[in-house]
């Protein structure tokens, strides 16, 4: 493979599980906040109005951030009817061409987010709600988790390609 697809390969791989490792623990985050509610709601009675909006947030951003690693590491959702008793040659044949599919739905997504993004900061956007939060930051980590998975998926298909044609990107 050339030296700008391995490069290309070693940084974006290397960009989403740094990204992805910081993201693993927003659930600790989330599992505080929702700790803090619970606490000043039963125990000191005085409840939050933030607390369970900001935990949605929270998790929101750590399913998105956490995209592009959970692609790395294989843990994502597979329909593997067949796909299991594939060669690994095979394998990387079938994702190189389905590789396309899934960057059409995250181009259209990245697309959509994009738009919707401009529209909170044109705008102004808020949630509403009792806390009103602004929506922009949860909408840009929307598209930086978007881009970062169009990222890591045209990564793996260079991975694929190589792979499927018995060559080596390492």
């Amino acid at each position: 493979m050339p030296k700008f697809i391995i490069l290309y390969v070693k940084y974006v791989d290397a960009v989403s599980i740094k990204i992805g490792r910081v993201a693993m623990y927003l659930i600790f985050v989330m599992i505080g906040v929702l700790l803090l509610g619970s606490i000043t709601r039963n125990i000191l009675n005085m409840p939050l109005s933030w607390t369970v909006e900001m935990a949605q947030f929270i998790i929101t951003a750590y399913y998105i951030a956490g995209g592009a690693y959970s692609m790395i590491l294989r843990e994502h959702v597979r329909m593997d009817l067949l796909y299991e008793r594939f060669s690994e040659k095979n394998r990387a044949r079938v994702d190189v061409v389905t590789t396309f599919f899934l960057l059409f739905y995250l181009v259209i997504m990245l697309i959509g987010s994009v738009s919707s993004t401009m529209y909170a900061i044109e705008y102004g956007q808020r949630n509403f709600s009792q806390w009103n939060p602004s929506m922009i930051p949860i909408k840009l980590i929307m598209v930086a988790g978007i881009f970062l998975m169009i990222l890591e998926s045209v990564s793996f298909f260079f991975k694929d390609l190589a792979v499927a044609t018995g060559r080596k990107i390492s």
